[in-house]
């Protein structure tokens, strides 16, 4: 019998419990993977509050894992013993897990499993929002909110490597020196100065051609007014709860444009997901971008790794190890 973390009922981190969890056999089109590494993403407290509608109930939480094929369907090309990685929206927090073979991306000689699983849900987020969602150019004022957190940290290095001129907001002097080692032009330590007003000074009142924002609720309005004529606001996430009170008419100050993206539509097509983890590989393989702040810790205290995510506790990426 395997093991998983499964909530029963919408709730706090208190109601994620470790249990046994049968997991059967693979079907036409399907592989049984063996989880090395679990990630941790903000996605996960969203389903397991309840604020994201779940897919069945009793829910097992988790949008990403690394980890190596057991056995396969038919019609499956992949082979037992391949090292692969996923990103799906919930179900990773168990110890072997049945996955659509389209929905697995190989993964490459020089990505350890446990870098795999903490970076591949935010690595390809990095990569649509940068290389989609807005385009940026070389000499972009790019303001990213979060910066000392999983994606903010890669996002900083690559819009380095973009040739953009990155700037973060963090919360503390150790989590702004963090995000300078990656990436960044300047840190904003937002309980300390007002990030509009340092924004506006940094970038001598041009503002920024994009904002990429996944605090929500705190940030969304000092976002806005960050912006350069044009400027795009782009909103993919809502750690301090979702944004109320926008509307159309607050964009009309410099004709800007906003939209919430979200990542499984960038990847709903297996040629969509296979082409951007490949540029994430890429990247990291060439050193562009790395992945060097990966707190681990075991599975069956997911419970704890929640409690520190949602208070602001945790910086870089964290792994559950089952």
């Amino acid at each position: 019998m395997d093991m998983a973390i499964v909530a029963r009922t919408p709730g706090g981190p208190e109601v994620l419990e470790w249990t046994d969890l049968k997991t059967g056999a693979p079907g036409p089109g399907e592989a049984l993977i063996r989880h090395t590494a679990v990630g941790l993403n903000f996605i996960d407290t969203y389903f397991r509050s309840g604020l994201y509608p779940w897919p069945e109930t009793p829910l097992v939480p988790g949008a990403e894992a690394a980890g190596v094929v057991e056995a396969v369907g038919p019609g499956v090309s992949l082979r037992p013993g391949a090292r692969v990685a996923y990103v799906l929206r919930t179900g990773a927090y168990r110890t072997r897990r049945i996955v659509p073979a389209d929905r697995l991306v190989p993964l490459p000689d020089g990505i350890a499993d446990d870098i795999a699983a903490g970076v591949l849900l935010k690595g390809l987020t990095v990569q649509y929002l940068v290389r989609s969602t807005y385009r940026v150019q070389p000499g972009d004022a790019v303001l990213v909110h979060a910066a000392a957190g999983g994606v903010g940290l890669l996002l900083g290095q690559w819009l380095r490597a973009l040739g953009a001129r990155p700037i973060g907001t963090a919360g503390g002097p150790e989590k702004a020196a963090l995000a300078l080692a990656h990436g960044y032009d300047a840190v904003i330590d937002y309980r300390r100065e007002d990030f509009v007003a340092r924004v506006r000074e940094i970038t001598g009142g041009a503002g920024c051609a994009v904002v990429y924002d996944s605090v929500g609720r705190d940030t969304w309005r000092g976002s806005l007014a960050c912006l350069r004529r044009f400027g795009s606001f782009v909103n993919f996430g809502q750690s301090s709860g979702p944004i109320e009170g926008f509307s159309l008419p607050d964009l009309a100050n410099g004709s800007l444009s906003a939209c919430r993206p979200v990542l499984f539509d960038y990847i709903a097509e297996p040629a969509d997901l296979e082409a951007r983890a490949a540029e994430l590989w890429q990247m990291m393989l060439s050193g562009q971008v790395t992945a060097d702040v990966v707190n681990r810790r075991a599975l069956a205290q997911a419970a704890q790794a929640h409690r520190d995510l949602e208070a602001r506790r945790t910086t870089g990426t964290t792994v559950l190890i089952p």
